[in-house]
């Protein structure tokens, strides 16, 4: 999700993968799939922004960089499989 900021001031939280069209005709348009319509403060720019942070974010934390012990074999002997092949 990431925080916009509406024109009341008041702070919203979109899905990024529910927007469908970003308008900005002095004032920034968010058209989502649903059918509802957002008026926003931030530019296009800083939308579009946040929403490759949020999509890097997301990448960065299932891409499993960092390895658990408890998954590792620790040694060969101890591994038997269950049907022999």
């Amino acid at each position: 999700m990431i925080r916009l900021t509406r024109m009341d001031g008041s702070e919203i939280y979109l899905n990024p993968d529910l927007m469908e069209i970003i308008e900005e005709t002095p004032d920034t348009h968010i058209a989502l799939l649903n059918g509802n319509r957002y008026l926003v403060l931030e530019p296009v720019a800083v939308i579009i922004d946040r929403i490759v942070t949020f999509k890097a974010s997301i990448q960065r934390r299932s891409s499993g960089g960092t390895k658990r012990k408890y998954l590792l074999r620790q040694r060969k002997e101890n591994y038997r499989p269950i049907c022999p092949l």
